[in-house]
């Protein structure tokens, strides 16, 4: 089963975004997956990460939880 991590910032304001993005991961693909786990971070931190590998990052991409959804099934 397939681990996804949601690494957001908490004094950035990013919890709304976080819970969009777990929201999406699951309603797309909740039975494939083992765990959706958001972590509190800092620093402008947004992140994304599949079974340990970095699939998405805000410093990189703007934020486009569709994006996030094509890239998390690309690792399914």
């Amino acid at each position: 089963m397939t681990h996804v991590e949601i690494t957001y910032c908490v004094p950035c304001g990013y919890l709304d975004r976080a819970l969009d993005t777990e929201r999406a991961v699951l309603q797309s693909f909740g039975q494939s997956l083992d765990r959706v786990t958001l972590v509190t971070g800092d620093h402008g931190v947004f992140r994304v990460t599949v079974d340990g590998e970095q699939i998405w990052d805000l410093t990189e991409d703007e934020y486009d939880v569709d994006d996030i959804v094509r890239r998390v099934r690309a690792e399914l």
